[in-house]
């Protein structure tokens, strides 16, 4: 079931979602400053192209320097990405058919809220 869940999310805008990532992944490696941001959004890329059979776990003790590294995030305005799956699960849980697609971006949600300290599963 995970299999026809990622090939269907794979061609339902998946696809997009982690070429979005991967792309703006690249353009904060262009800078040292960066770097750290764009491993985030790459980790987000691999978790966006196949979000079923996968889960996001924040860590809680990951230290003082994840939570330097959130709250920058949060600041610098890639809470954006967080408002776009927020949007997508409600649009996905209008219909039975795509409560598994919501679910996948609350997936995604967690961890493009708190991207630092994060894990797939």
């Amino acid at each position: 079931m995970n299999t026809l869940g990622n090939i269907l999310w794979f061609f339902l805008g998946g696809f997009l979602i982690a070429l979005y990532y991967a792309l703006f992944g690249l353009l904060m490696c262009l800078t040292i400053i960066g770097i750290p941001f764009g491993v985030q959004l790459f980790k987000m890329a691999g978790v966006a192209l196949c979000p079923f059979g996968r889960d996001v776990q924040l860590m809680t003790d990951s230290g003082c320097l994840p939570l330097a590294f959130n709250i920058l995030w949060i600041v610098t305005g890639w809470w954006e990405i967080a408002i776009f799956h927020i949007a997508m699960a409600i649009i996905c849980a209008i219909t039975i058919i795509g409560i598994p697609f919501a679910k996948a971006h609350w997936r995604l949600l967690k961890m493009s809220i708190l991207p630092f300290g994060s894990t797939r599963a």
